[in-house]
């Protein structure tokens, strides 16, 4: 996932979602860096940066990317996780709810206008 404010990403994913970053990358030369986020399951989400990046409006109805999902284990830890990133200063555009499909979950707009889904 490339952002622009690397830090902010990785403070997101590390103190609201309990992922653990590694030390970082940086490429003096590109001006390239990263992080790799590590989850308790086994998933990674690399999140990246570098200059001079195009950074279009992230509408909720395009093509293309549209969230990332975590799934915390339960419908408390969905609402308990909802609230905390509420607190923190993020807006939530959904949820917590029961999909029409049956999932459970909230949605967030999160880093740089992407949205995360937090389901059970």
């Amino acid at each position: 996932m490339y952002v622009n404010d690397l830090d902010t990403a990785k403070e997101f994913f590390v103190s609201l979602l309990g992922g653990v970053s590694n030390q970082g990358y940086h490429n003096e030369k590109t001006g390239f860096s990263s992080y790799f986020i590590s989850f308790e399951d086994g998933a990674r989400l690399e999140i990246m940066s570098k200059p001079e990046m195009e950074d279009d409006p992230k509408t909720p109805n395009r093509t293309g990317y549209s969230h990332i999902a975590f799934s915390v284990g339960s419908r408390e830890k969905v609402d308990e996780l909802t609230e905390k990133i509420i607190l923190s200063g993020y807006k939530v555009i959904s949820g917590p709810r029961t999909t029409g499909d049956g999932y459970y979950e909230s949605c967030i707009v999160a880093i740089e206008n992407n949205q995360i889904e937090i389901t059970e």
